[in-house]
């Protein structure tokens, strides 16, 4: 006896959902109840019920109750030594699920980095000497980690100083790869984000032992030192930036427009999820 199948119809099937990973600086309930923090959970909640699989990134600060949150390591996903300077620092990856989207949200650690210190000013120790190392271990081993899981987004969403290096990183050191070869970025510019001090010149010096070319190298160090000096290297290389609060900033906007780097401001209350969706799209259809 013949089988019958049903005609096909492409109304049948539905679309692959896009994968989407957001690197944040902080998400609640892991850190405190800022406007921020619960923008950085609302979003990529947000953005998932539009059918995207969605995957986060945060660094461990040493504030995170990791019992209370029900943080474990993963071990599969630990264990690399990331150099910087004459040191090897073991990365430790841990998770937990977002609740109640179940979003896996990934916690880059090492306890030379990301251990609370008495002598830091706010949750993400913005006022460390070390800050340099710190931004350059959290971007490795956010990068690494993605890559490990072979996810292959097709955007990466990125918020905080802490995120400002993904996007060297992803069109830099990992283009050749499989992981990014099409995956589009995105900067958010968060109005009052408290940015760490200038670093030192040894910063260029660390990203070039990274393996970042010494042409790049010399459009960073063209740069001035200042407040917003990390957030310009994000932009030079992000497909896109959001400027979100009640005001753009005025110097930011110019050097997106300098670079051609198309932007959009962002104001009001609400997580904004139906513009960033917009701009997602748009993006993924170049």
């Amino acid at each position: 006896m013949k089988r019958k199948f049903a005609p096909f119809s492409f109304d049948n099937l539905e679309m692959a959902a896009h994968k989407i990973i957001f690197v944040s600086q902080e998400i609640s309930p892991y850190l405190s109840e800022t406007e921020f923090a619960s923008w950085g959970r609302a979003l990529p909640q947000s953005i998932q019920q539009r059918k995207y699989e969605v995957r986060t990134f945060m660094p461990d600060f040493g504030l995170i109750n990791e019992r209370r949150n029900q943080l474990h390591e993963v071990i599969r996903l630990s264990g690399m030594n990331i150099p910087i300077g004459d040191n090897d620092h073991p990365l430790v990856v841990k998770v937990a699920s977002m609740q109640p989207s179940r979003i896996q949200v990934y916690f880059i650690d090492n306890d030379d980095y990301f251990q609370k210190s008495a002598d830091d000013e706010d949750a993400f120790g913005t006022n460390r000497a070390d800050n340099d190392e710190r931004l350059i271990f959290f971007t490795r081993g956010t990068v690494e980690t993605a890559r490990k899981l072979r996810w292959e987004p097709e955007v990466m969403q990125l918020s905080g100083w802490m995120s400002s290096l993904v996007p060297l990183y992803v069109k830099r050191l990992f283009a050749d790869g499989p992981s990014f070869g099409d995956t589009k970025l995105v900067y958010t510019v968060l109005a009052g984000d408290r940015r760490p001090a200038p670093f030192q010149p040894e910063f260029f010096d660390k990203l070039k032992a990274e393996g970042v070319a010494d042409a790049d190298i010399e459009v960073m160090k063209s740069l001035p030192m200042d407040s917003k000096t990390l957030d310009k290297i994000a932009i030079i290389y992000a497909d896109a930036v959001a400027f979100q609060g009640a005001e753009v900033d005025a110097e930011l906007a110019e050097f997106c427009n300098q670079r051609n780097i198309p932007f959009v401001h962002l104001d009001g209350d609400g997580d904004h999820a139906d513009r960033y969706d917009e701009l997602y799209k748009s993006l993924m259809s170049k």
